[in-house]
């Protein structure tokens, strides 16, 4: 028995006082001796906050242990006063819990149980974490929690109330915090990462990259025109994407998915080859002819001269965008990007389309012949701007029937 503790001879409701324990009867019941000569009991509910089994587990005889008087017996019959040993204990751990809040420590506590609106943990004495200060997502099912060891801050405490309230989701926001720092020091312009799509919008999907998120633009999603995000990413997945552009002052990062994708011509020759007949979409319609898709991202030139095999003035006499034809392929040149396409290839020229080309052959004149090449070039012009096609691509067999090598 402490000796500090030997001329105690009074003992009143209230005290913290050093008991012996003497003994432990049937019930579970904790004899102890006090330094006042009296005796007094605690029972099993008074003697932990953690559940046990066995109070051996807790005390056994011959133990020294820190008690706080809880009230007089009248029956003394099993010792003087009611004691409790698990109440000095939570005045122990309020105390530390105190000096961590007050020293902006964390600490760490499993979780028991899920109660409405939240989490229970075991800090020595009962916390609680709100449902708003569990996680930065939006959970919908706590069970998952359950058993798990958190690190959590305080936020609120007060013994005298037993309260004491808890945050998880102050430790996420801190290391994303820090990833994010990391992160935006450690990328780059050019560098291809991995990240996982957050959150789509309808202009493209933001990806994390660890803590930061960055843009992919619907022009970078994909080769080919994208109308809805949605059709190419799903949320949740893990991609790769080119680092283009990085602003670590305001957090803002541009990536794109399609520069770390194969190009739409890349291979175009395995899969198209010369006299193939392929199904295309008409893209838009110009003076020399039409560009038709024939595969995500690949169009192809329909010349004007290719499109029937009457003599027509403009392309939106026979087709109209967005229409979906089939065609023959000419030619095909991975490359140079060029593939040429036609339509009157797969159609036989009727008798009335016949007489029409013998009709309007060109003579062979000085006058006729400059002005059509005058109307040609303009032709070229145009074309060399939108296309990587060449002048015989463009013009087709306009050129038949001319003798270029006249002078006066």
């Amino acid at each position: 028995m402490s000796e500090a503790m030997d001329f105690v001879d009074e003992v009143n409701v209230g005290d913290t006082v050093i008991a012996e324990v003497l003994t432990i009867d049937d019930d579970g019941q904790v004899i102890v001796g006090l330094q006042s000569g009296e005796e007094g009991v605690i029972h099993p509910r008074e003697l932990s906050s953690q559940p046990f089994e066995d109070v051996n587990e807790i005390v056994k005889v011959g133990d020294e242990i820190e008690v706080v008087v809880i009230k007089e017996v009248q029956d003394k019959e099993q010792g003087s006063y009611q004691l409790s040993k698990k109440r000095v204990d939570a005045q122990k751990v309020w105390k530390e819990l105190e000096e961590k809040f007050n020293n902006g420590e964390t600490i760490e506590a499993p979780v028991t149980r899920v109660v409405k609106g939240g989490l229970v943990v075991d800090c020595g004495v009962r916390g609680f974490i709100p449902a708003s200060l569990v996680d930065v997502n939006y959970i919908e099912d706590f069970s998952a929690y359950v058993g798990q060891t958190l690190e959590l801050v305080i936020t609120e405490i007060e013994p005298s109330e037993n309260r004491l309230i808890l945050s998880h989701k102050a430790i996420q926001e801190k290391e994303l915090e820090n990833q994010k720092a990391e992160t935006l020091e450690n990328l780059e312009e050019g560098q291809v990462v991995t990240g996982k799509v957050a959150r789509i919008v309808d202009f493209g999907a933001f990806i994390d990259l660890g803590g930061v998120d960055g843009l992919v633009h619907i022009s970078e999603i994909a080769h080919e025109h994208v109308d809805n995000p949605s059709d190419y990413l799903t949320a949740g997945e893990e991609i790769e994407v080119k680092v283009l552009s990085v602003d670590p002052e305001k957090e803002r990062i541009s990536l794109s998915r399609k520069e770390v994708l194969a190009g739409p011509w890349d291979g175009i020759e395995e899969k198209i080859t010369k006299d193939d007949v392929v199904d295309g979409k008409v893209k838009r319609l110009v003076d020399f002819g039409a560009f038709v898709e024939v595969l995500p991202g690949v169009e192809g030139l329909l010349h004007i001269s290719q499109i029937a095999h009457r003599h027509i003035n403009t392309p939106h006499e026979v087709l109209e965008a967005g229409q979906e034809i089939q065609v023959k392929v000419l030619e095909v040149s991975e490359a140079e990007e060029r593939l040429s396409l036609s339509l009157k290839a797969l159609e036989e020229p009727t008798p009335e389309d016949k007489a029409n080309q013998n009709n309007n052959k060109p003579k062979n004149n000085q006058r006729g012949g400059g002005n059509r090449s005058r109307s040609q070039n303009r032709q070229t012009q145009e074309t060399e701007i939108e296309s990587s096609f060449n002048i015989g691509d463009i013009l087709g067999d306009q050129l038949s029937g001319l003798n270029l090598d006249d002078s006066e």
